[in-house]
């Protein structure tokens, strides 16, 4: 396994200027939270025990915490979309996207051997085959949220911000190494 310095700026270097920040954290200052699950549980995105990607599909917090702590360290990365204003939802899913494919392109470069947590559930496919077998299970990306990680704990250990202003919303990923 590369340094972390060598993996910082090989990440940096493959995200170049499309990121609003980035930082290094120990995998053991993330924060796991059952509340964050509890959300998932009342299905405030509709897609808990419908997606390969979503609680309780995606196994327990302990196994992703486990996993997640396996890696010394953990690349977290955001970007920020402008809004027109507070109720602006078609910005939100544009800059989600974007973020998505950001995210997507990381975990193609690098999730063989560095595992990629995005910004909600997946959106591969209009309607997500499960419980049949997933059409694209390469390209999947676990939530941060999904594997029971409080975001807003991740911005504070990062120092990075949460909330970027007015008419804007952040999306958060990580890479692990």
């Amino acid at each position: 396994m590369a340094d972390r310095e060598t993996m910082e700026e090989a990440f940096k270097q493959a995200l170049g200027n499309r990121v609003f920040e980035c930082a290094v954290i120990p995998t053991s200052d993330i924060n796991f939270s059952v509340d964050v699950l509890k959300a998932c549980e009342a299905n405030v995105c509709g897609k808990y025990n419908t997606c390969w990607t979503c609680p309780p599909v995606i196994g327990p917090m302990e196994q992703h915490k486990k996993k997640i702590r396996a890696f010394p360290w953990a690349f977290v990365f955001t970007t920020k979309g402008d809004l027109e204003d507070s109720f602006d939802y078609e910005g939100m899913i544009r800059a989600k996207d974007c973020h998505n494919r950001l995210s997507a392109e990381m975990h193609e470069r690098f999730g063989k051997t560095n595992p990629v947590y995005g910004a909600g559930s997946c959106t591969l496919c209009e309607s997500c085959a499960w419980p049949n077998p997933c059409r694209f299970p390469g390209k999947t990306i676990i939530s941060v949220e999904a594997a029971g990680i409080n975001v807003t704990d991740l911005s504070r250990t990062g120092n990075i911000k949460y909330n970027n202003g007015a008419n804007t919303v952040t999306y958060f990923s990580m890479i692990l190494f």
